[in-house]
């Protein structure tokens, strides 16, 4: 078989289905197969389009626990840090800015994830999660990693899973759209990308719904414990990707 039928079809799988599973993570997963047969440029624009995509049917899932006021302290923070992101992208090195991030993701994941008892932060912190998303906004624009600082707050709030997944889905689908369109705008979908998103997003809507249906069979204890492993696997992706690149 056509090692780029292979690449697009593992990429489209493998993103789909941890981002029906967690609800964030699809770049982590299908960045690692796309960039084996295209440029970055077309990698980065494909896994944007499969993570806004499969994210649609996520959110409706969880439509009934999306707390608006919760998401907004850390969207609206999200949105001004996005045009910061923007202007210091040819100001820091990318590649330091990923190194960090992923080393900060394998510390906490591993930290947590081989202790009996999860962390448990309860409490009103607003302007902690301001902050979070302000960063966040900052590091979506520079390097793709909105969810990171988000998701390994999330983890340790012991909220019902439907609630976590409603703010960090959400969060992740809108900064991600905003990064597409202007992807879009500077010519990012040109050339081969529609050819190879007909091929990729079928295999994507397929491990979402697999994901999906695994997310309704977690306990909330058992979705906390799923976004710290996560969070290891993700640190430890992105060191690899990011040393070997």
């Amino acid at each position: 078989m056509d090692i780029l039928l292979v690449c697009l079809f593992a990429a489209g799988v493998s993103g789909g289905f941890v981002n029906g599973l967690a609800g964030f993570g699809t770049s982590l997963f299908a960045l690692g197969w796309l960039l084996q047969v295209m440029s970055p440029r077309e990698a980065v624009a494909i896994a944007l389009a499969c993570s806004v995509a499969t994210g649609i049917p996520g959110v409706w899932q969880v439509r009934n626990s999306i707390d608006i006021r919760r998401l907004s302290v850390f969207l609206v923070p999200a949105l001004l840090g996005l045009p910061l992101g923007l202007f210091m992208l040819d100001l820091i090195d990318s590649r330091i800015l990923s190194l960090f991030v992923g080393a900060m993701l394998l510390v906490y994941g591993g930290y947590f994830a081989f202790r009996r008892n999860l962390p448990s932060i309860t409490g009103r912190w607003l302007a902690l999660e301001a902050g979070i998303g302000f960063v966040g906004g900052i590091l979506g624009a520079m390097a793709g990693l909105s969810g990171a600082l988000p998701s390994m707050w999330l983890a340790m709030r012991p909220w019902p899973k439907g609630r976590q997944r409603g703010i960090l889905q959400l969060f992740n689908m809108i900064i991600l759209t905003l990064a597409m369109i202007l992807l879009a705008l500077d010519g990012g979908f040109g050339g081969k990308v529609p050819h190879y998103l007909v091929l990729t997003l079928p295999a994507s809507a397929v491990g979402a719904a697999l994901g999906l249906w695994l997310f309704t069979k977690l306990t909330d204890h058992g979705y906390r414990r799923l976004l710290i492993a996560l969070m290891l696997f993700s640190g430890l992706s992105l060191l690899i990707r990011t040393l070997i690149a």
